[in-house]
């Protein structure tokens, strides 16, 4: 069997889809990795042994981008600048996975909404199976948890029952990506889908994480299947000057945001809060470019490191709630916050 796994997102997104293909190929299936071609995914890819189809641009400097735009505009203008960037991410990324599927039996898509949309396009000019995953149960429609609230589109105010609010999430993606999917459908031949939500989210959709973390409360709005976290083991060694950072004191206090563009003030506000309790701090740069505040020795800066190791030394865990993040921290028995 040839499987393509397909994503578009930060490494939150990669990871876990990286760890997908080593197992299925563990299992005797051939897999095509489709990832942003950052420099550190394509390691993460080199790593666990698994084929890179790059995805057609890295995705870091578009985050940065975004979310500078973002910043400076009004909601109503966000929501243009999503569609827009929709069709653009739907249409270069359906050539790569057009290319990538050959000879595929089945894509797995997950991460932005328009890259799955182009994954599942491309599955039905291949004839292929799809299945869309995702790695917290908040994303899917649910009576138990209220949908994700996107600028220019607020939920209504005052309405409580979540069966409702999906339903408005329904009217939202349709308004957001309705016509990038729509109108590369009408160029394939193929009809307009009326609700673009249900049709890209497909049936059933697989929930990878951990049980105990976020568990799938059944629902009659989403068939759900819960696989558990798909892990890349990390055997990695820590960097030296980390090594002897940890034995020269206490447990510190890791501090890190992952793939969030948070402001400089962050990373010092977090360090100030660890030194006010007295203990050291290791922070993580992350896509925010995190570092040192000053010149003292309570605190270390490191980049793409070993969390499975480093978070088993640790005092705690302070991060972005990140589900990569939050499951190493747990697997480590780290308290979190």
């Amino acid at each position: 069997m040839r499987i393509l796994l397909s994503t578009y997102g930060s490494r939150g997104d990669v990871e876990p889809v990286v760890a997908l293909g080593e197992r299925l190929q563990a299992l005797g299936a051939e897999v095509r990795v489709s990832v942003p071609g950052d420099e550190e995914f394509a390691a993460l890819c080199a790593r666990a042994g698994v084929e890179l189809v790059p995805a057609f641009a890295p995705v870091r400097e578009w985050v940065k981008e975004m979310t500078r735009r973002r910043a400076s505009e009004s909601p109503k203008d966000v929501a243009a600048l999503i569609s827009g960037q929709a069709a653009e991410i739907l249409a270069r990324q359906y050539d790569t996975l057009m290319a990538a599927a050959e000879g595929c039996d089945a894509v797995v898509a997950c991460g932005l909404f328009p890259s799955c949309a182009a994954a599942r396009l491309v599955a039905g000019q291949r004839h292929m199976r799809y299945i869309l995953a995702t790695f917290c149960p908040i994303w899917l429609p649910s009576a138990h948890n209220r949908p994700h609230e996107y600028p220019g589109h607020p939920l209504p105010a005052g309405v409580t029952d979540n069966r409702l609010l999906w339903e408005t999430d329904i009217a939202t993606k349709n308004a957001l990506f309705g016509q990038a999917i729509n109108s590369w459908r009408a160029s394939l031949g193929l009809p307009a889908v009326e609700n673009v939500r249900d049709y890209v989210y497909g049936d059933p959709v697989l929930l990878a994480c951990d049980p105990a973390l976020g568990p799938w409360l059944p629902s009659d709005l989403t068939d759900a299947r819960q696989t558990g976290a798909w892990i890349l083991a990390d055997e990695r060694p820590l960097p030296d000057g980390l090594e002897a950072f940890l034995e020269a004191g206490p447990p510190p206090v890791y501090v890190g945001f992952g793939s969030i563009a948070v402001a400089k003030e962050a990373g010092r506000a977090a360090i100030e809060a660890v030194r006010a309790k007295g203990r050291r701090t290791v922070i993580a740069r992350g896509w925010a470019e995190l570092g040192l505040t000053d010149d003292r020795d309570d605190c270390f800066a490191v980049g793409d490191v070993n969390q499975q190791a480093l978070f088993r030394r640790v005092a705690a865990v302070m991060h972005h709630g990140g589900a990569g993040t939050t499951v190493a921290a747990a697997r480590a028995r780290a308290p979190q916050l």
